[in-house]
């Protein structure tokens, strides 16, 4: 029986993907083998000998101490893609705000008295609406720094909406490229892409290479009056420059679902409070998504979106299955599979795979090690702990 600790509200689609005869899954669970939450902050006392996953029904894990999970040979997994769409509709939720005077439409009919005549109630809407007016969204350019899952739906959405499209982004995968229309422009830099473009949307990470990427020097690269949305992380952007480039008229407007209260009221500003994944679809899918890995993780030892070990999967043969994870340096799996040698254990299938300073391997084996066995790999140098599924 697996067991599974749960944090914050985890949508019950993801729930009842458990087998209840293979897992206990429930908030006041303790000698846990995984972890399943949202945005709930772990820290490293948190991470009990006995724990092996983390899985965070979303895409940020922020809140999970990264580099304390791999020193344990911890496997973190977040899931990439599972609210792209939420976000998508989310970001052009707010170029059409951006572009378009529809809050001050809308407070300005909400404010007005119910106790107007017809007559009187319509001259004052048209005499003000000329105040709302805005512009289209057609012709204009977008750029989208970031071309993963999320920005790579935006830029697709956005050449629908008739929108010229650039994109930027030096880490592009050949499975994001496969996800991106044709149509979408590309920049060589960050620079080219802030020069040409009407509205920046902002999809990246928070990483050491990107937290605070929009600051006061690539502000002042940005085409004058340009409108920048940022849906992604708070950290990627300086609110300081922001504010600065909204005073100068550098930029037009800052459109967010990262309120602070500096900028909270300032014209030109519009904050949401993080709605960007808050839908009930996103929130099942993520679920669903993050129990699905966990459970072909603990029964199969199979990696797929982890933040912290590398993919790999290895469809199960007959026999058993033994996982290790090590620190990636020379000769360590030719020592475990001479421990598996002198036991007369033949090795039917197996895959290795590294990651930075880790390395993951799946071996499948006719027969079933003993306790000694397992001891002796466990004793290998560098071997950070293994496992046995039957």
């Amino acid at each position: 029986m697996y067991r599974i600790k749960t944090y914050n509200k985890i949508s019950v689609k993801g729930l009842d993907r458990f087998p209840r005869d293979q897992f206990e899954v429930g908030s006041d669970i303790s000698h846990t083998d995984a972890i399943l939450l949202r945005s709930h902050r772990l820290n490293s006392g948190d991470i009990s000998p006995n724990l092996l996953a983390i899985a965070r029904a979303g895409a940020g894990v922020n809140n999970i101490p990264i580099d304390a999970c791999t020193e344990a040979g911890v496997v973190v997994f977040n899931t990439p893609g599972a609210n792209a769409n939420a976000v998508k509709e989310m970001v052009v939720a707010g170029l059409l705000l951006g572009s378009r005077g529809l809050i001050g439409g809308l407070n300005y009919v909400g404010q007005l008295s119910a106790e107007l005549e017809e007559g009187e109630f319509h001259q004052q809407v048209e005499a003000a609406k000329k105040s709302f007016a805005g512009q289209e969204l057609l012709d204009k350019t977008l750029g989208v720094v970031g071309l993963g899952a999320i920005g790579a739906q935006v830029a697709n959405i956005a050449l629908a909406l008739g929108m010229d499209v650039i994109g930027y982004d030096p880490a592009l995968s050949v499975e994001s490229a496969w996800r991106l229309s044709s149509q979408v422009q590309r920049a060589e830099n960050l620079s080219t892409l802030l020069n040409r473009s009407d509205f920046i949307t902002l999809h990246v990470p928070a990483i050491d290479d990107t937290v605070n990427m929009i600051n006061d020097e690539t502000l002042r690269q940005v085409k004058p009056g340009a409108k920048l949305l940022n849906f992604a992380r708070d950290a990627i952007v300086n609110t300081s420059a922001v504010k600065d480039a909204l005073a100068a008229g550098q930029l037009s407007a800052y459109i967010s679902d990262f309120p602070l209260p500096d900028l909270a009221g300032l014209e030109g500003v519009l904050l949401f409070p993080h709605l960007g994944a808050s839908t009930a679809e996103a929130e099942d899918n993520c679920a669903t998504m993050a129990a699905d890995q966990i459970m072909d993780f603990l029964k199969n030892g199979n990696i797929r979106n982890s933040v912290n070990f590398p993919p790999i999967t290895l469809e199960r043969a007959s026999g058993f299955r033994i996982t290790i994870t090590n620190h990636n340096v020379p000769k360590v799996l030719s020592h475990i599979l001479a421990v598996l040698a002198d036991q007369n254990i033949n090795v039917i299938d197996m895959l290795n795979k590294s990651r930075g300073d880790i390395a993951y391997n799946i071996l499948d084996i006719e027969d079933k090690p003993s306790d000694s066995v397992l001891e002796a790999i466990g004793s290998v140098d560098h071997v950070i702990n293994i496992r046995l599924m039957e």
